[in-house]
């Protein structure tokens, strides 16, 4: 028997209850009543829809603001309050979830396109065991669940309180939370190493591209590609060619090996199948202007919610380009072009406008060589720091999902 186990028997004898969502707590909406020149100069702290998807803590050292009036009515985030997105692209990646486990003075606002869950009695459930517990597997298949429609999916509240969740005793959720806090704590050391390498990247990155900048010549967007709006459809477990979507480019312009999803290839679909070196940029939300270059040997079709760029002018490429918008000098200009708003929106004729240096190949060659290298010591899973980095997270998931399995009730 384990230290869990123990513990269960020593504090319930029946073993673990599981009870809905309903029954513990209720769910509160994000920003209402909201518009885009509400998201300029803003006195209030408010948590993105990407701050809830990609941490499992909510992160309140943030620049992200919104106005809110004296006798404005809003709902406020609370300590203990679990955060959820409320839609995405398919079904697996709605209700993402980040817990608030840090207690603060200053008011916190959720965007939205998220919703909370507030729990009846604070003390029933600890935060650090929440923000593992509905990133767990079998959790998350519940959420699944609960997520309806055909090209975005969203969160049906009527269901999405039946979620059943187990409520172990209070002592069992910290020992739980003790163990899988060493292994973020061991995967957070190896994200500041690899941090101070995409910081070293970014200053060559900046350095060379500031350098080409002064010498040589200027050309916008418009003037050398040519544009093109993803395909709508519904992704599928199965079909007959991939079908990439604005999820499945990370925050550092890389595309997801994990989790394909596909559809079939009809007459209509074809016209948007990739071609290696075809650039693909995400143009809404707070993925907005992230980048990233095809340079898979599979066929793909891009879906809405990305446009794809084509160089005309044979006089850049590709790899230089992409290297290129992952600089100060692209994001200059792409924060300038979509302006405020909780979902800004980045499209063809704000593209249009994006200027960029064109060094002779030779040189493009040369700066694609040497970033490249950089580029691999910080993205490539399969060698450094992020092949241990993965590693680790699937140990973590591992035991995450066997600590926060539980017996039936008796």
């Amino acid at each position: 028997m384990n230290r869990i186990e123990k513990l269960i028997q020593k504090y319930s004898t029946k073993g673990v209850e599981n009870k809905e969502l309903r029954e513990i707590g209720y769910l509160y909406g994000g920003l209402t009543g909201k518009s885009k020149s509400d998201f300029i100069d803003g006195n209030a702290k408010f948590i993105t829809y990407m701050n809830v998807f990609t941490n499992i803590e909510v992160k309140t050292d943030i620049d992200t603001f919104v106005k809110i009036g004296n006798k404005e009515k809003q709902n406020k985030i609370e300590y203990g309050d679990v955060l959820f997105t409320g839609s995405s692209e398919t079904p697996d990646e709605c209700g993402m979830s980040s817990v608030l486990t840090v207690k603060t003075d200053e008011p916190l606002y959720l965007n939205s396109f998220c919703f909370g869950l507030r729990l009846y009695h604070k003390d029933l459930l600890l935060p650090g065991f929440l923000k593992y517990l509905f990133r767990d597997d079998e959790i998350r298949k519940q959420i699944n669940k609960t997520a309806n429609g055909v090209t975005r999916f969203n969160i049906s509240k009527k269901l999405f309180e039946k979620i059943k969740i187990p409520i172990p005793p209070l002592p069992v959720q910290q020992e739980i939370v003790n163990i899988l806090d060493k292994f973020t704590q061991l995967e957070e050391e190896l994200n500041a190493e690899l941090e101070a390498r995409r910081k070293q990247y970014d200053f060559y990155l900046n350095q060379l591209m500031e350098s080409e900048g002064k010498d040589v010549e200027w050309k916008t967007l418009g003037e050398i590609c040519e544009f093109k709006y993803g395909f709508t459809d519904k992704a599928q477990v199965e079909g007959d060619v991939r079908f990439i979507r604005i999820t499945d480019i990370n925050e550092k312009g890389k595309l997801s090996d994990n989790e394909y999803k596909y559809i079939d290839l009809t007459a209509e679909s074809q016209k948007y199948i990739l071609s290696k070196g075809d650039i693909l940029i995400a143009r809404t939300g707070a993925t907005f202007g992230k980048t990233m270059l095809f340079n898979k040997d599979y066929p793909a079709v891009y879906a809405s919610f990305l446009i794809r760029i084509k160089f005309i002018d044979k006089n850049i490429t590709p790899s230089y380009y992409w290297h290129f918008s992952q600089s100060n000098l692209y994001w200059d200009q792409a924060n300038v072009l979509v302006g405020g708003g909780a979902q800004p929106q980045f499209n063809a004729n704000a593209l249009k406008s994006v200027q960029i240096p064109i060094p002779p190949i030779s040189e493009q060659e040369r700066i694609v060589s040497i970033l490249d290298k950089f580029d691999a010591l910080v993205n490539d899973t399969k060698i450094s720091i992020p092949a241990e980095i993965e590693a680790r997270r699937k140990q973590y998931a591992y035991y995450r999902n066997k600590l926060l399995t539980f017996g039936e009730y008796a």
